[in-house]
């Protein structure tokens, strides 16, 4: 059988779907590589949700295409966001790739492969309101984390955004199937169970007539063994008392939020089609605060239609009050299909560049003084590899989410493995965001 190899891009809720992938030609009995030069069939599981994630996309199709002209391998699959959005364009401008499946024809991987080793090129696009949620999986990322996709697609529709076009609408997975899930990623010896989804504040809404999040993560800790909790994609309109008190009571919901806010102008806010203003944004965040030791994660966007210096000087002036423990912005990406796209009031590329700039130096002042704050402190550390250059382990405390935020690097006269968790004593910051620090 053809040995198969993967390219996965984007966010963690396309991980989570290149994981499925690759459980289900597993149990088909194909071998998985992860070297490309070694496989017959490469999938590359792109993502499409900005523009520089397209011209990524599409960077490594091409180098694929390479492979596929002036080595061995023989087919190319190209699933994912790329292929739901440009489904028609795909086996025309690349007439390399051999099969393409739409967002909503993840399940059909193993019948794509066997077309392929048919000679036969394929193309399916089911309905993506209608796909099967969840499946089996084999884990990616390691010994220490795994993520949990609670639900697919969004209702928002903000106006940048074409996820709902890509994604489908808003749908929950049922609660006991991620029950069963989640003690299956425990049992393997999973430490950190990462709640994922395009809008993970919704939960249940379609399912049980109102938001579950907290019910769901209550029974996340109290039916398995899981060590840490982590919730990411929450909105700010739906953070209900319920998942605060969550938040205060249970020992095992890790106390971080990642709390996109987009922008804190109430006027660029109903623009960009956002529930809430800048008055609910600050209610929100003064209520997480009143949890002791709450750390919130948070994005914008700049460069928005019509966002003038004033409103971006009071999202800067925001930033620094709220004093995120972590930040990330992002200029504003004209995408096809989205309201945005037609609006009058376009900004200039390097105005866009110019305020992103602006807005993470701000940041940096910010996450400077955050982190002294942590010097000599003791932290619990995830231990999540060692580093042979430095001689350190590394991992992450609770104020961490995976490859977003800042690591810890530590030294140790014992050994850890991958999956430990490690008292360490925080005596450095490096390169502004990352920890040093030595075990004890």
């Amino acid at each position: 059988m053809s040995k198969i190899g993967f390219v996965s891009l984007g966010c963690p809720k396309n991980l989570l779907d290149t994981e499925v992938m690759l459980g289900a030609l597993a149990q088909a009995g194909y071998e998985i590589t992860p070297e490309e030069s070694e496989a017959d069939i490469i999938v590359i599981n792109t993502c499409a949700f900005i523009e520089s994630a397209k011209k990524e996309a599409i960077d490594n199709i091409l180098d694929i295409a390479w492979l596929k002209e002036n080595g061995n391998l023989k087919g190319i699959v190209v699933t994912g966001c790329l292929s739901e959005r440009y489904r028609d364009e795909i086996l025309k401008e690349f007439p390399e790739v051999d099969a393409v499946l739409g967002t909503g024809s993840v399940h059909s991987i193993v019948k794509a492969v066997k077309e392929i080793e048919a000679g036969r090129k394929y193309a399916e696009f089911l309905d993506k309101n209608k796909a099967e949620l969840g499946g089996d999986r084999i884990v990616t990322t390691g010994d220490a984390f795994a993520y949990l996709k609670i639900s697919e697609g969004c209702n928002n529709v903000c106006t940048y955004c074409a996820i709902p076009y890509i994604r489908g609408k808003f749908r929950s997975r049922p609660m006991d199937d991620l029950i069963e899930e989640a003690k299956e990623l425990v049992e393997m010896g999973i430490k950190e169970l990462i709640v994922i989804g395009q809008d993970t504040t919704a939960y249940g809404v379609d399912l049980y007539g109102e938001y579950k999040l907290d019910e769901l993560l209550r029974r996340l800790s109290a039916e398995t063994d899981v060590k840490w909790l982590r919730i990411m994609y929450c909105y700010p309109d739906k953070i209900t008392e319920g998942l605060i008190e969550e938040f205060k009571n249970n020992e095992k919901l890790l106390k971080y939020i990642d709390l996109p806010i987009q922008h804190i102008n109430s006027r660029i806010l109903k623009k960009m089609n956002r529930r809430g203003d800048e008055a609910l944004i600050r209610d929100v965040i003064s209520r997480l605060r009143q949890v002791p030791g709450m750390v919130i994660r948070s994005t914008s966007i700049v460069g928005f239609p019509t966002e003038t210096e004033e409103e971006f000087t009071q999202l800067c002036e925001f930033v620094r009050e709220a004093k995120f423990d972590n930040f990330g912005a992002f200029p504003y990406s004209r995408e096809e299909g989205t309201a945005a796209y037609s609006f009058d009031g376009q900004i200039d590329e390097q105005v866009k560049q110019d305020r992103y700039d602006i807005i993470m130096r701000e940041q940096l002042s910010v996450i400077e003084d955050v982190n002294k704050k942590n010097i000599g402190t003791v932290q619990t550390v995830l231990c999540e590899g060692f580093d042979p250059v430095s001689e350190t382990y590394f991992g992450r405390t609770y104020k961490n989410a995976p490859d977003i935020d800042g690591k810890v690097f530590f030294f140790s006269k014992i050994k850890h493995r991958v999956g430990d968790f490690v008292e360490v004593e925080i005596v450095d910051v490096l390169d502004d965001y990352d920890l040093s620090g030595k075990a004890v």
